[in-house]
């Protein structure tokens, strides 16, 4: 990231204010994100060009820590928090011994809006006012975290599953692997700052720290720049990651694979891959927690007589034994049969009764109907003995 990024306005991005909450920083990028996908506009270059903007606003604006150095950051250059000239677009420090045009504004933030996490301004800030002027080690930048989405179905996401997913990025140079060096060349140490990647002098009674103008703060130079990415050890690209899904895994949940989001400048660090999960309805099954659920029709008769009903289940068919007399509603558990727990186990499979009423009947189903109320009547029983004052 270079001078550009004070430039830039994330929250405009995203379409929304700079008090907004971080939900509603994510329903906004998620929308957009949704609507500027590459794979849903293809050969769109504007669109991808968004996309690229949108994932880098929500990048810093989803982490409070990353949000908050954005902030200051801008309220500081806005002004002119460095010093006499303040910042002016399109440039760097100006007057007042400042910065040049060259000044990576990256560094500044240390890489936040690529997940560093650490560093730059705070670094920068802390080294504006020791005397003996030391020099701080410049850290690399950490990439992007990155997010997207998969729909799976009830039953994948109960058992698990591995699924591909689609990402287009900024991934390493897949000629010089992510050096930004020549292949057979290789970067070398800026002898400038030593590798430190930030220039510490004097002046008066402070100490000033600074990103070195050679390497502009990344601590090394190259001589012969790889021709695919000029250096960066970047490219965007489209690729495909086996993801494994863990059985149990919830409508909406968040699936965090290390490593797998955007490259990191020159080498540095990849950021993480975020996979929000949703899970279709299923036909059968219901979930309850770590519980299976279903609703099994069931007759009359077999209610009052009693009987074993074979009903599924994630693994197979189990039989489920109904008692004479059950209820109609009843719910009975079957141990063991539910959705996977992650420290091992299952949860249960609770199948509730419902009875099924027939919607037209022979003669003679009917006339055994007719008896058996008559016999019923004579037993003494009264579905409505003592419901409503009866």
């Amino acid at each position: 990231m270079n001078r550009e990024w004070l430039e830039k306005d994330f929250y405009k991005e995203l379409g929304i204010s700079s008090s907004a909450t971080q939900d509603e920083i994510k329903k906004a990028y998620r929308k957009l994100a949704r609507d500027l996908h590459p794979d849903k506009n293809p050969g769109d270059t504007k669109a991808e060009e968004r996309f690229k903007a949108v994932s880098e606003a929500h990048a810093v604006l989803s982490d409070p820590e990353k949000r908050k150095e954005y902030d200051e950051a801008r309220r500081l250059f806005a002004s002119g928090g460095f010093g006499r000239g303040g910042y002016a677009p399109g440039g760097g420090y100006t007057g007042g011994g400042g910065f040049s045009n060259e000044f990576n504004l990256g560094d500044i933030f240390g890489g936040a809006a690529a997940g560093a996490g650490d560093g730059g301004l705070g670094d920068i800030l802390g080294g504006l006012f020791n005397r003996g002027g030391t020099r701080t080690t410049s850290r690399p930048r950490r990439g992007s975290d990155v997010e997207t989405e998969t729909t799976l179905g009830f039953r994948e996401a109960a058992q698990g599953v591995t699924v591909p997913l689609r990402m287009t990025s900024p991934s390493p140079c897949t000629t010089c692997h992510g050096s930004g060096a020549k292949p057979g060349t290789s970067p070398r140490v800026c002898p400038h700052c030593n590798g430190t990647g930030v220039i510490s002098r004097n002046q008066g009674a402070f100490g000033f720290s600074e990103p070195c103008d050679d390497c502009r703060g990344t601590g090394s130079i190259i001589d012969d720049p790889c021709t695919d990415c000029h250096g960066t050890g970047i490219q965007n690209r489209t690729r495909t990651i086996t993801v494994r899904i863990p059985p149990g895994v919830r409508d909406g949940q968040r699936i965090r694979l290390a490593g797998q989001g955007e490259a990191g400048l020159r080498g540095a660090p990849a950021g993480d891959l975020y996979v929000t999960v949703h899970v279709s309805q299923d036909k059968v099954f219901g979930r309850n927690g770590d519980d299976l659920t279903l609703v099994l029709p069931v007759s009359y008769s077999e209610l009052v007589l009693g009987t074993t009903v074979s009903v599924p289940t994630l693994e197979g068919r189990v039989g489920v034994k109904v008692p004479p007399g059950t209820a109609d509603g009843r719910t009975l558990r079957v141990r063991g049969r539910g959705v996977p727990k992650r420290g091992g186990g299952a949860g249960d499979l609770l199948v509730t009764v419902k009875v099924a009423v027939p919607q037209k009947l022979d003669d003679e189903a009917t006339e055994a109907l007719r008896r058996y109320a008559e016999a019923e009547k004579a037993g003494g029983f009264d579905p409505r003995a003592g419901w409503a004052g009866a």
